[in-house]
């Protein structure tokens, strides 16, 4: 999980998430398209998140495709955001059972 967080916490990084979110199977000229950094830091900022298991990579000849993974980011939001949601959602449950039984 600390490598998930760690390559999310990144702006460029998640820019190329949102990249291949928008179209998966990319090659490493077509992530550089558009984008104010080097090849060699897009190169170092795939290789983070790859090593966080948010992308993966599959040779298709001479190109490299680059592909998201959203597993890890289900499980982030599995284990930390869902169960902050429980409390809010028996709150507001309660907060409807009182506001309709003050109105009877």
């Amino acid at each position: 999980m600390d490598e998930v967080f760690k390559a999310l916490a990144d702006s460029s990084r998640r820019s190329l998430l949102d990249r291949l979110h928008a179209r998966n199977g990319q090659t490493l000229n077509e992530l550089c398209e558009g984008l104010a950094m080097t090849r060699q830091a897009v190169t170092k900022h795939l290789a983070i998140l790859e090593e966080a298991n948010l992308i993966t990579t599959i040779r298709h000849g001479r190109e490299k495709l680059h592909y998201l993974n959203p597993v890890p980011i289900h499980q982030i939001g599995e284990r930390w955001i869902r169960k902050f949601e429980r409390s809010r959602l028996a709150a507001l449950n309660e907060l409807k059972r009182q506001l309709e039984n003050g109105n009877e």
